[in-house]
């Protein structure tokens, strides 16, 4: 697994994990695989369409397969924190629920703009796709509209 249960010593405390779990390891492990999940999901493109307008194309497996300092520490962080409202949503145990769930929002937001384009994390690991890299361009002036190219056809003479 990518999170441990120790890391959420960085998120929540262990005597609130332990009260809201009953001390069940099974329902920690539970939370830290449905975090992993969540995250890789928003960050996994899709065969939709928009999915090939140039934004980045993260390598999930290698990013999730990281182990200890290999970790992006900024993946970890996000995924704990979806972890943790995992957990919260158990029970409400000296936990400002409100908080919990206004940081996941902000978690889910932030991943979600990651796999738009609209944010971008230069030190996660990329597939390199080269069936629409820029570079595979036919013309130099058509690189900035890569994948899409607008415009009329040559005006047609009978001469």
């Amino acid at each position: 697994m990518f999170l441990q249960k120790e890391d959420l010593k960085n998120n929540i405390y262990t005597y609130q994990v332990e009260q809201i779990t009953e001390g069940d390891d099974a329902i920690v492990l539970q939370a830290l695989d449905t975090a992993e999940q969540e995250a890789k999901s928003y960050l996994t493109l899709n065969n939709k369409k928009e999915a090939a307008d140039g934004r980045l194309k993260y390598d999930v497996d290698k990013i999730f397969s990281a182990k200890g300092k290999e970790r992006n520490p900024l993946i970890v962080s996000i995924t704990l924190t979806i972890a943790k409202w995992w957990i919260v949503d158990l029970c409400n145990v000296d936990i400002i629920y409100e908080q919990a769930k206004d940081r996941y929002d902000r978690a889910v937001a932030w991943l979600k703009d990651i796999a738009k384009g609209n944010a971008n994390l230069n030190t996660l690991p990329l597939i390199k796709d080269e069936n629409q890299a820029i570079d595979d361009t036919p013309d130099e002036e058509l690189k900035d509209t890569w994948p899409w190219i607008y415009g009329s056809r040559k005006k047609f003479n009978h001469e």
